[in-house]
């Protein structure tokens, strides 16, 4: 496997992205891009086991750290912090910039999208503006909050903003959308061990300085609004009717209402009219299923899913 660093620039503007790409050595023997879109808190090359795999079956696979994540945090950047206008729109945008760019390496190739948790959010919305030009999708640790819940965040995060700025740590905020995440963890640990039953991966988490900080107000603003937009009957109508997607969870992950809210975001598909779709929730799986106890059979399904349904 050959693993290549690279940055580009953001749409906001000012800043620049990393990006990585895992390919196989021989690139004539490519099947399939894989971008990955990963989630709060946490970085791209955190996937590089689940690249390995799939690099090994004829794959590239590619993702950025979004901005405020990673490496994209800049000399004088705050981790948690996105960009102050429309920070939204801005971390689609920068998905297609990278998705762009990998086209052009690999042109003619099936291209799908995978993204973890807040990247869940962003891809879901991805769907809705660049759909149509994409093979399938995997929507992974998803759900869908209540609209009067999301609307209630964001009004705390514009107070926040108002008498403490967007760059403001919210800590306020961080308790109110994670702080119960734990409670039903009979054994729990630490805070962090709803993300997974392997401690050894917790653990490894907990130690990492680019993982588990707290959003800024800006960070929330911006995640909460990511949800909010996929309430819009108008974006969903917009998701190609007959593109493959591939939702994914665990029936304990306290992100997608153990279950109950990954069901209502695959309604809200279906509502729109999408018609190869599938939900897998996987018994007793918490929020990372890719650093589950599981996770070597998670991976199989994935890439099983995209040869049958986008390659097949």
């Amino acid at each position: 496997m050959v693993k290549e660093e690279f940055y580009f620039d953001s749409r906001d503007g000012k800043s620049r992205i990393h990006a990585v790409r895992y390919r196989p050595e021989d690139t004539g023997q490519v099947r399939c891009v894989l971008q990955v879109v990963h989630g709060m808190a946490e970085y791209a090359e955190r996937y590089e086991e689940f690249a390995a795999y799939l690099v090994e079956r004829g794959f590239v696979v590619t993702g950025d750290d979004h901005l405020g994540h990673g490496k994209s945090v800049g000399q004088g950047g705050k981790q948690g912090y996105f960009c102050e206008q429309d920070p939204a729109t801005v971390l689609v945008r920068d998905v297609h910039r990278l998705k762009k760019l990998t086209e052009e390496l690999y042109p003619g190739v099936p291209y799908v999208l995978m993204g973890h948790s807040m990247g869940s959010f962003i891809t879901r919305n991805y769907l809705c503006r660049y759909g149509t030009g994409i093979s399938g999708a995997v929507i992974m640790g998803t759900g869908m909050q209540p609209k009067a819940v999301l609307d209630m965040a964001r009004l705390v995060a514009g107070i926040q903003k108002l008498f403490c700025g967007s760059g403001h740590v919210s800590r306020l905020l961080d308790r109110l959308a994670f702080g119960g995440y734990g409670r039903g963890i009979t054994d729990r640990r630490t805070a962090f061990d709803w993300l997974s039953r392997d401690r050894e991966r917790v653990d490894r988490y907990i130690a990492d300085p680019m993982c588990g900080f707290t959003f800024t107000v800006n960070g929330f603003g911006a995640l909460f609004e990511l949800v909010l937009r996929l309430y819009s009957p108008e974006n969903l109508a917009a998701v190609p009717r007959e593109l493959p997607v591939f939702m994914v969870s665990g029936d304990a992950d306290p992100v997608g209402d153990y279950g109950k809210g990954v069901r209502r975001a695959y309604d809200s598909l279906v509502v729109a009219g999408l018609t190869d779709i599938r939900l897998k929730l996987y018994p007793g799986g918490r929020h990372e299923l890719l650093n589950e106890t599981n996770r070597s059979q998670v991976m199989q399904d994935i890439c099983r899913w995209v040869e049958e349904n986008v390659l097949g």
